[in-house]
């Protein structure tokens, strides 16, 4: 064993372990107070309690018509003027001159058929008719010559110069000569009815539109042998079926318990599904006077104030009854929800919206009410310096917040 290095070795005095006892001690004060920090933070950000159960509501656009209605009815978008087009003749399509969405005047050539045989059967009728034509004149000139020689045959017997037996057949000349004019004026009247049958016929092979519309569906195409009432076997009754756009209203099936509140010219506003973000001015037009025993509804008619295009027929609608028209500036929706969800808190009132789980306090400087809804629109917010509207389409908002939640609480949304 070495001597020298056994006698370097010393052991360490009393201060020094205190100076390390102190370090020691300060870090961990600081590893302390750190995590009470957290702990603190965690607190207040709500993560080491309890989440509070709520309902919510979707902030929504609300309607200056919703405080003014009624009551709904549901129905649909129905032509008062449509018309299923046919041919009144038999026969196979050889032009079909529109489709689905063609606008067509009245009068307009929509389908042709095949009319080969009328036109032959008219052009015989035309020829014969001439050669009845040529039959009156032949006729006339028969009687002509009869009349003359009846004449002059009477004036010989007269002066003994003929005899009665010659007179006698010269008058029956004269008569059979008229009954022959008779004959070929009526012969031209039935030729000239065949002619104008056969025209007729002719004129029912070509299809035309009954009125001003849009055609909606095509039933038959070219080559298809169409009939009336489709009677022949497989063939179409209809070529296309079309309405009048500009007479489209709303048929809504009203409840016998609203039927009260009903009367023509009253103001309503129009839904469709197919636009919902669209509302449509509307009046009553008509109280169909008819019920259905088997639902308890009695139709009624709503028309358009103004058509859009994108109304078409067979749409489903709503009709909301109005209690009065609304003004020009009632078209526009406003950001609301039920006026539940304001409370008292923090010394004014306010809102609570849930936003990633916490619920995040919104005041409202001055609440307004349409109906049972709170307008939360950008201008009735206090904070009118924050960037953009504090609450936004969609943002569920809470409804009979409890007492007990504060801002930043958890929250639980109940189903």
């Amino acid at each position: 064993m070495d001597v020298q290095k056994i006698s370097g070795l010393k052991i360490a005095d009393s201060e020094q372990f205190s100076v390390a006892r102190r370090k020691l001690g300060t870090l961990w004060i600081i590893i302390a107070a750190s995590a009470a920090g957290v702990v603190l933070y965690l607190f207040q950000a709500g993560l080491l309690t309890s989440a509070t159960n709520v309902r919510t509501a979707g902030a929504d656009w609300v309607y200056p018509s919703q405080v003014i209605t009624q009551f709904n009815a549901s129905g649909y978008v129905v032509a008062q003027r449509k018309a299923s087009v046919a041919s009144k003749g038999t026969g196979r399509i050889v032009y079909l001159g529109v489709q689905e969405g063609s606008v067509v005047k009245e009068g307009d050539v929509i389908a042709r058929l095949d009319s080969d045989d009328i036109k032959a059967e008219k052009a015989q009728a035309e020829a014969q008719l001439v050669v009845a034509k040529f039959d009156l004149t032949r006729a006339e000139t028969e009687l002509w010559t009869a009349e003359a020689n009846f004449r002059r045959l009477k004036e010989l017997l007269g002066k003994k110069a003929a005899a009665q037996v010659d007179l006698e057949n010269a008058q029956d000349r004269f008569l059979k000569a008229k009954t022959a004019i008779d004959s070929a004026k009526a012969n031209i009247k039935a030729l000239q009815a065949s002619v104008q049958r056969e025209s007729v016929l002719i004129e029912y092979t070509i299809i035309r539109a009954p009125f001003d519309g849009v055609v909606l569906t095509k039933d038959a195409d070219v080559g298809e042998v169409v009939a009336p009432f489709g009677s022949a076997t497989n063939a179409k009754a209809a070529v296309v079926s079309m309405a009048d756009l500009s007479s489209l209203m709303v048929q809504a099936d009203v409840g016998e318990s609203f039927l009260s509140m009903v009367q023509t010219g009253q103001p309503c506003e129009i839904q469709l599904d197919a636009i919902p973000q669209a509302r449509f001015a509307g009046r009553v037009h008509m109280i169909v006077p008819t019920a259905d025993r088997a639902r308890g509804t009695v139709m009624v008619k709503v028309r358009f104030e103004e058509l859009d295009p994108r109304i078409l027929p067979e749409m489903s609608a709503r009709a909301a009854f109005l209690s009065r028209s609304l003004g020009p500036d009632e078209n526009k929706p406003v950001l609301g929800v039920h006026r539940d969800a304001l409370v008292s808190q923090r010394g004014g009132q306010g809102i609570f919206r849930v936003e990633k789980g916490q619920a995040q306090w919104v005041p409202i400087k001055d609440p307004q009410f349409l109906g049972d809804y709170l307008m939360i629109g950008p201008e009735f917010f206090a904070d009118n310096l924050t960037p953009g509207p504090p609450v936004k389409h969609g943002d569920r908002i809470v409804i009979k917040p409890p007492t007990r939640l504060k801002p930043g609480d958890r929250v639980e949304i109940s189903e």
